[in-house]
């Protein structure tokens, strides 16, 4: 919501500065979203008197400009073709920026001439689109007056957020109601005194009988002849222009100005375009209306509209016609002034997808009592800047009045807001903003203006006296020593829901739901599914069964995606799996599926499939994220029969299984439709141990940092082919734990010179000192414990 600082004072009796008034409107809930001083860019462009033009020697088109300027004589070389002696002009001097053109002026020489600064246009001012010739100041002004000063363009415009509860806000009139409230001011009076027809009105306002009645519940007007329709007056049009609307002219300006100043949309029809009566009634199917934006709506019987005999002339609430538009040549004028449905307007705006300043309005809710006052308002400055007579007021309907009362306990501000107001001023507020409040056995009760439909309950008058109070007034107070604080907003089970998402994501993987549900023949191949598993309704046929698994929906949608030409899918779900129709049944697992490549091609080397380790290591990051113990963990080759039997693998801590991973059986991937090898894993988030709480008040202490060097010595071993290498890895790592930092596999080789039925593993070793450089002797006895530790746990050698 825009509006200028003297459009403001046109309803508020105030000294106050615009500092002071931009400060109150963000305390008391209408946020100021930005000031714009118009006067600010023109700073540098001031009256200036040109001494003498002369030709310009060396070219026809450019004069030589004496300039008298309030910095002293200047030269300036222009090429206006009104540019003569003795004009009044507006200068720029170097070092200034034009807005219209985009530049920044620099001393020059211009065909042999010097000049310094500018006389400029009106476009290059920003002001408007004239371009003949430079500004001419018909009336002589004091040299070096501001420009701003000349044109009046020393007004700011102030932005504020409008919040869905203060929709009254959406006019300036109610802005100032507010500030006057928080005693920044005085409300001025707004005349709504009636205007007197002096004849009746060809034209009567009809609401038809049923829906519509509902929709449009009143709608009042007049009827105005002999009016003219020119150029609305310049301070209309500087109003207007401030806040971003195009001046058309003094009828439609009209209506824009009094929707801004009073938030109360109106309509005027040109009268003599229209037949009939205007009526308020549903569109019938497949009419259409022209609008004022100039599209072509088609229209339902969802849609209220104005209509005269003829056809739909207007879309009620939102926009009217362009066929009954006025225009210069309109002499004769029908206001239309209604009150609509907020709910319907909203509905049709959407579908018609119309925005424009009356639906916003509209939508929002309006004060009822306007359609009476407003037909009043929109006579007087239709009459004073048009001319012409006006009707006596038509309408039809019946006025809503909704009559609302709401009981405040004068204490519960204080229990409520946090800061204790007297009695006396709480209804002096409320009743500053526009409440009737009676005071009955230490009670107020209010009586809700007809502009507030936000107003319910007490907690809203509590809200209105914090806000014009001040929320700066209510103390702050400490939390008492010892008070428990609140518990977390979030459980550990949702923390642990973020941090596999994020993790899996950073791996690549995207993020799928599909449903709980599966096609019974897919679940066949996961183990299948109780019959207490199975739906007596299901919402399709291929989805007749509680997932076992939620492998079977990533499957189908790597499926999908293969035969649209996207073979290479990365997917993972978080969600719960079913093996039972108990509570204990239901288990939650986050479920990944790679297909295809498991690396782009590249130059250096082709693509790799995807296989087995890249779900290891998907599963491993996750875990490692949760804080879960990883080194604990244990690898058996029991996951279920639909992974590969001798690619797959299970995570335990202990007896619990921690998760599945592996490549999905062949025989399952193709059931499926899928090809190539198949990476998948399935994650049991339950059965992950939390982290154990730490003791209160204790941090864990920073990491030290070792001073020394580490060293990696490299170890090869001869062991039976079936003996997994995280036998190893485990027996080195556990031979010194103290000097043992890192171990990993480097390497793996079968063939010539290692016996068959054997491997050759190759570990690489980290050992780091802590207290001291190790001497010769130390490494040799910490390699010699670990080939021990591997020799006694795997039965593996040394190899030479």
């Amino acid at each position: 919501m825009k509006f200028t600082l003297s459009w403001l004072k046109d309803h508020l009796e105030t000294s106050a500065t615009l500092e002071q008034i931009v400060a109150k409107l963000s305390l008391i809930g209408l946020e100021v979203e930005g000031v714009e001083d118009p006067a600010a860019k023109l700073l540098p462009f001031t009256v200036a008197r040109v001494i003498e033009a002369k030709q310009h020697p060396n070219a026809d088109r450019l004069r030589v400009c004496r300039v008298e300027t309030a910095q002293g004589e200047v030269q300036v070389v222009c090429g206006a073709p009104n540019a003569r002696t003795g004009m009044w002009a507006v200068f720029a001097p170097a070092g200034s920026f034009i807005p219209g053109a985009g530049i920044t002026l620099t001393p020059g020489v211009i065909r042999g001439e010097q000049s310094n600064g500018m006389l400029v246009s009106e476009r290059e001012m920003g002001l408007s689109d004239e371009h003949d010739g430079i500004i001419d100041l018909q009336e002589p002004a004091p040299i070096g007056t501001p420009l701003a000063d000349i044109l009046g363009l020393n007004d700011p415009v102030i932005e504020v957020a409008i919040t869905p509860n203060h929709a009254e806000a959406l006019g300036v009139r109610a802005i100032a109601r507010d500030l006057a409230a928080a005693g920044l001011g005085t409300l001025k009076p707004l005349d709504t005194s009636a205007i007197a027809g002096s004849y009746d009105s060809p034209l009567r306002w009809r609401i038809e009988s049923g829906a519509a009645e509902t929709y449009c519940p009143y709608v009042a007007g007049r009827h105005f002849r002999g009016v003219k329709n020119g150029p609305s007056p310049k301070w209309l049009q500087d109003r207007l222009r401030a806040i971003g609307l195009r001046p058309i002219s003094a009828l439609v300006d009209i209506t824009n100005y009094v929707t801004f100043d009073l938030n109360r949309p109106l309509h005027v029809f040109d009268a003599s375009k229209v037949s009939g009566d205007p009526t308020m009634r549903l569109a019938r199917d497949g009419e259409q209306v022209l609008a004022l934006d100039g599209k072509t709506y088609r229209l339902d019987p969802s849609i209220l509209v104005i209509a005269d005999e003829r056809a739909p002339e207007a879309i009620a609430g939102i926009m009217g016609g362009e066929e009954t538009g006025c225009t210069e040549a309109t002499t004769e004028v029908f206001l239309e002034v209604a009150y609509f449905d907020p709910i319907l307007v909203q509905r049709a705006g959407r579908k018609l997808g119309v925005t424009s300043d009356a639906r916003y309005r509209f939508e929002r809710g309006l004060d009822p009592e306007s359609c009476r006052w407003g037909v009043e308002i929109a006579a007087r400055l239709i009459l004073e800047l048009c001319g012409g007579e006006a009707s006596r007021p038509v309408a039809a309907g019946t006025l809503p009045r909704p009559e609302k009362r709401v009981t405040l306990r004068p204490e519960r501000v204080a229990t409520l807001g946090g800061v204790a107001v007297p009695a006396a001023e709480q209804q002096a507020i409320l009743e500053r903003l526009g409440f009737v409040v009676t005071q009955r056995d230490a009670l107020l009760e209010a009586l809700v203006p007809s502009w507030r439909p936000d107003i319910d309950g007490e907690a809203d008058l509590v809200e209105e006296v914090l806000r014009i109070k001040g929320y700066a007034a209510i103390p702050a107070v400490s939390l008492p020593r010892g008070h428990a604080l609140p518990e977390a907003v979030l459980t550990e089970t949702q923390r642990r829901r973020t941090q596999i998402r994020q993790t899996l994501a950073w791996r690549g993987l995207e993020e799928v739901v599909t449903f709980s549900f599966m096609d019974g023949r897919v679940a066949a191949n996961f183990g299948g599914v109780p019959d207490k598993l199975t739906l007596d309704n299901p919402i399709s046929a291929e989805l007749d069964v509680m997932r076992p698994t939620i492998l079977g929906n990533l499957a189908e949608a790597a499926a999908r995606n293969a035969d649209r030409g996207f073979p290479d899918a990365a997917l993972f779900e978080l969600g719960s799996i079913y093996r039972d129709d108990t509570p204990d049944g239901e288990i939650l697992t986050a479920t990944g599926l790679r297909a295809g490549a498991g690396s782009p091609r590249h130059w250096a080397g082709g693509a790799r499939p995807v296989d087995a380790f890249d779900a290891k290591g998907d599963v491993l990051a996750a875990l490692q994220m949760l804080g879960a113990p990883v080194d604990n963990l244990v690898v058996s080759t029991d996951a279920p029969a639909w992974y590969h039997p001798g690619r797959s693998g299970a995570l335990r801590l202990g007896p619990t299984v921690v998760a599945w991973f592996g490549e999905l059986h062949p025989r399952v991937a193709r059931a499926l439709d899928l090809k190539g090898p198949i990476a998948a894993f399935e994650l049991f988030v339950e059965a992950i141990p939390k982290p154990k709480a730490s003791k209160q008040g204790k941090l864990k202490p920073p990491p030290k940092l070792p001073p020394f060097q580490p060293l990696v010595r490299d170890f090869a071993f001869l062991v039976e082919a079936a003996v997994p290498a995280e036998k190893l890895l485990r027996a080195a790592k556990g031979a010194d734990r103290a000097l043992i930092v890192g171990v990993e596999v480097f390497d793996l080789y079968q063939g010539q010179g290692v016996p068959a039925g054997q491997k050759s593993l190759a570990l690489a070793v980290t050992l780091q000192p802590a207290a001291a450089t190790l001497t010769d002797k130390e490494i040799e006895a910490v390699a010699a414990k670990i080939v021990a530790a591997v020799t006694k746990a795997t039965g593996a050698t040394l190899r030479g």
